[in-house]
């Protein structure tokens, strides 16, 4: 007779596996839980990844408290386990709570179709009702702990000492990582919060026949949260949004150029008592360089328009955004989450554009309609990854990155460029040691020839053929001579994507281990 049965949901076997393109890394606050120790199996990962043992071992109360190192997650119960995600203080006493962002946006990511997640804690969450201007005060220190080159005196990036690594940086160590979400940035970059307001009746109990007080009827829902408005941002926030973008899309484009930025846009604050004015959505967001200012050509310093970058807005009023201020979530984690699940399905270069989300109930804000292509809603879904309302339900209407460059736009032509580029650094890393020469050489075009094959049979590529859909090249054409005698192995890869009007050139320089250059060529 069997007794004492215990069931746990299985672990993957195989560990990373680099070629997916459907793993998300989410970076932010959220606290630990109390009481919890350390399951056997994350103490076996993080030993394997050089975290406990080794030259960059954490301390052993920073590896407890797993502030500022990467865990691994194939389902919301094992984060939910560790960390306290519901348990953000609203106020500086501590006793009313929320959900944190961090964790709302796994939340998303995981019920919309995601199957496996990086979580890096950069620390505690901090009270979402801050008093006395500690929000804007702090903003810049708290930016840092997500993006490191916005400290005032930031150091350079050493990608040969991963004890030095703070938020984004870990992603140079994450190989199978392809999309990277900073749920908290919008909350960072708002204002200090506005007060809710006090003058509330609760709404009475209903009459019920009660009989010797057994079945009472349950307390009428508490709407509190729904009453405390959702973070906003003013001119200066947005500055500070746009900087933080341009930072992470900088690090990805040196450091990491296979990954996307996958941002929620910051909510525009609301008209407060001074007599500030509701910021421009449209204004703001051509001074960030995401929408072309009128009379100017080039784009600001701090550009948030990158092809590393796809926008997500408005926000999203969901079955589960009840326990988040006005009960609604940046849509970033939702969006991750059909990209994962597009990626699993379908193909990670096939767009999500038209997916019905059937436990989004609404929109924040509300999407301005119009006719043509002057409209908001047609210029925002112009360089935007735009929800709105259809007769079915709220859909996604685009799924762009922010490029200012046409070939760029599309989402999944970006996404299957960073699908190459993670196979072809893939190659690389493997073949390190290998005589450079054209034994090597060949082996790479099979390869990737290969690869690309299996693309365009699943629809991938534009063309007729596969000439035209693609051309491999690496050999003497390709190198000098210098290059040759330095082990240097650079390969030219040209492809057209199905829904680019233009080839696209990608330069590698793969046994660097990361793409030197890319071009865009257009189509003769």
């Amino acid at each position: 007779m069997l007794s004492g049965l215990r069931f746990e949901t299985a672990r993957p076997v195989g560990g990373l596996a680099p070629a997916r393109t459907d793993v998300a890394c989410f970076i932010g606050y959220v606290a630990r839980r109390p009481g919890v120790a350390l399951p056997a199996d994350l103490q076996s990962d993080l030993t394997a990844a050089g975290w406990i043992d080794g030259p960059w071992a954490r301390s052993p109360a920073t590896l407890e408290s797993l502030e500022q190192t990467p865990v691994s997650f194939d389902s919301w119960d094992a984060f939910a386990r560790l960390f306290a995600w519901e348990a953000r203080p609203l106020t500086d006493s501590g006793e009313a709570r929320c959900a944190t962002y961090l964790g709302a946006a796994l939340r998303s990511f995981f019920a919309t179709g995601g199957r496996r997640a990086v979580v890096i804690r950069v620390a505690d969450p901090f009270p979402y009702l801050e008093s006395g201007g500690a929000r804007v005060a702090n903003r810049d220190a708290r930016l840092a702990r997500l993006v490191p080159a916005l400290a005032p005196a930031a150091l350079p990036f050493d990608p040969t000492d991963p004890r030095t690594w703070r938020g984004i940086q870990h992603l140079y160590g994450l190989p199978e990582v392809s999309h990277l979400c900073l749920p908290d940035l919008p909350d960072l970059c708002a204002s200090d919060p506005l007060a809710p307001p006090t003058a509330f009746t609760p709404p009475p109990p209903p009459e019920v026949f009660v009989e010797c007080s057994d079945n009472e009827p349950p307390l009428p829902a508490d709407l509190g949260l729904r009453r405390i408005a959702a973070p906003g941002s003013d001119e200066a926030g947005f500055i500070a949004w746009r900087r933080a973008a341009s930072r992470t899309c900088d690090f990805l484009r040196r450091y990491k150029r296979e990954a996307l930025f996958i941002a929620a846009l910051p909510l525009p604050e609301a008209g407060r008592d001074d007599g500030r004015s509701h910021p421009d959505l449209l204004g703001l967001l051509r001074s960030s360089g995401i929408l072309e200012a009128a009379g100017s050509t080039e784009a600001p310093p701090d550009s948030a328009a990158s092809a590393f970058a796809q926008i997500t807005w408005s926000w999203l009023h969901s079955l589960r955004s009840a326990d988040l201020p006005q009960s609604i979530e940046p849509p970033d984690g939702l969006f991750a989450g059909l990209l994962a699940r597009n990626a699993l399905q379908r193909g990670t270069f096939r767009s999500v554009a038209g997916t019905l989300l059937d436990d989004v109930i609404g929109l924040i804000p509300l999407p301005a309609t119009g006719l043509g292509p002057d409209s908001p809603t047609d210029q925002l879904a112009g360089r935007l990854c735009v929800f709105a309302p259809e007769p079915e339900g709220v859909a996604v209407q685009s799924d762009l990155t922010s490029s200012p460059q046409q070939a760029w736009r599309f989402g999944g032509s970006s996404r299957l460029l960073a699908a190459i580029l993670k196979a072809a650094r893939h190659f690389g890393e493997g073949h390190v040691f290998a005589p450079n020469g054209p034994a090597l050489w060949a082996q790479l075009r099979r390869s990737t020839e290969d690869m690309l094959e299996a693309f365009r049979r699943e629809g991938a590529f534009g063309g007729n053929s596969a000439s035209e859909a693609y051309q491999v090249r690496c050999d003497a054409s390709t190198m000098s001579q210098n290059d040759i005698d330095n082990g240097r192995l650079i390969a030219e890869i040209t492809v057209l994507p199905a829904a680019s009007i233009t080839r696209i050139t990608v330069v590698l320089n793969l046994l660097a281990g990361e793409a030197a250059a890319a071009r865009i060529q257009e189509v003769a």
